[in-house]
Order: C-alpha cells, then structure tokens, then sequence
C-alpha cells in the first residue's frame, strides 16, 4: 500500500506566491535553461530524461511549450506515447521506450511515459496488480541502468490537478476553437475513474521512489511551470559541467 495520499496535498499555490513575480523568475530561469542546455549538448557528457505524467487536462502540453519551448531544438527530443500499436504489444513493455531514451547531451522529454503499463492498464484490469508489481520492479531497474550507466538524469513529475479545474478544461475544450481539437469524448468517462486513477498514482509513488517523484500542484499554470523550470535548473547545475575547449 501507499504512503502517498494525492487528497492531502494542495493543488494550488501557496498564498504568499505572486502570480506576476513568480512569471518574471520563471522567465529569467528559462533563459538561464537556455545556457544550460547548449552547455550539456556541447560536454555531451550527460543526459537528461524528463518523465511528464498526469491526468488529461493537467497540462503538459503547456509545460512542454512553456519551459522548453525556447530551448535549441537540436538538443531537446518530444515522445508523446499514446495506446501501443499492435507492434508495439508483440514486445515487452519497455521496447517501445528504451528507443526514445536520451543520447548524451540531449534532453529527452516523455509526454506520458512507461508508467502508463502500470496506470492505465490497472485502471482497466487489462493488466493485473501481480503483472503490475513486476513491471514497477522492471522499471526500477530500467531507470537505474539509465541513470549509473548511462550518465542520465531522471526528473519525473506529477501535474496534479484537482477534479474540479480538470473538467472545467475539458469543457473549455468543447467550446474554444483553439482547443477542440483536443477534445476526446472519451476523456470524461476517464475522469469518472479519478479515485482509482489516483490509487495507482499513489502505488507508484511508493514502488517506483528510488529516482524520487516531484508532485507538481497544476491548477495554475504558472506556478506548475515555476517549479519545473526550477527543477531543471537545479539538476542541470548540479552536473558541474564545463565547456570541452578547443579540439587538438
């Protein structure tokens, strides 16, 4: 069982953030990104793999775009992994990942990722919670061969958005000519399914912690995109990198 408990933690910003101030740090921390990732790209020593889940609605696209979406595009990589194809099912349920996974100095970017096999699937009981546990344990291992042999940082994030703000984006979907090409039927009978969805959520959390969860509150968009642009910075600095210098 979870120690996590999706219900206790806010999905919203604490009061004190200014949501105007908190725009122009993330502004400057995206700019400071941008250094950051022609840096690893020109050591090409490191890698970085960020894994973006959540429920429909919560956001990420609008963080892929946001943060990333100024950064040079030859070193950032987008995989948005929808229901497998046939080809896919015929494999095991990490082949389909581990050809998307980051080369060095790239930033690989996960819209959805493998944990939808141990999501989704449970949800749907089209994959039983014995086959569940083994896979998070396949994953472990997945991530930790990335990570110690592989010179690969992992940041995974969580949007978490509350029920009532992601139906009201489903509705907007409905009616804003920009959005309703988004918009999925199927999306609100997933919604019913929120109290289950969050249990497997939590169940992750607690099997798969061994590269730590960042629970992103993402009700508002700009401080969900504050965090992660945050985040980034943190890890990218904490990788001491240093332009290679003439070749000889």
């Amino acid at each position: 069982m979870s120690s996590a408990n999706l219900l206790k933690i806010d999905t919203r910003a604490p009061k004190d953030f200014d949501k105007i101030v908190t725009k122009e740090k993330t502004r400057d921390i995206v700019a400071e990104l941008n250094e950051l990732q022609n840096l690893l790209y020109a050591e090409n020593k490191h890698s970085l793999l960020v894994v973006i889940q959540g429920m429909d609605a919560s956001g990420k696209d609008g963080v892929i775009r946001n943060v990333f979406g100024s950064l040079n595009p030859q070193g950032v990589a987008v995989k948005s992994f929808k229901a497998p194809t046939q080809e896919e099912l015929s494999h095991d349920f990490l082949w389909r990942v581990q050809m998307h996974t980051p080369a060095k100095g790239m930033i690989q970017i996960f819209n959805r990722s493998h944990y939808e096999d141990v999501l989704v699937t449970r949800v749907h009981k089209w994959c039983d919670d014995e086959t569940a546990y083994k896979r998070m344990t396949a994953i472990n291992h997945f991530e930790e061969l990335l990570e110690k042999h592989n010179s690969t940082s992992i940041l995974k994030f969580y949007l978490h958005v509350s029920p009532e703000e992601q139906l009201g984006r489903l509705n907007e979907r409905i009616k804003d000519p920009g959005k309703q090409w988004k918009y999925n039927e199927n999306d609100f009978s997933e919604a019913k399914l929120w109290d289950i969805y969050m249990k497997m959520y939590e169940d992750c959390f607690e099997e798969c912690n061994k590269i730590p969860w960042t629970i992103v509150p993402s009700d508002q968009n700009w401080y969900k995109e504050f965090l992660i642009a945050s985040k980034l910075l943190e890890t990218l600095k904490k990788l001491n990198m240093q332009y290679p210098g003439l070749k000889k």
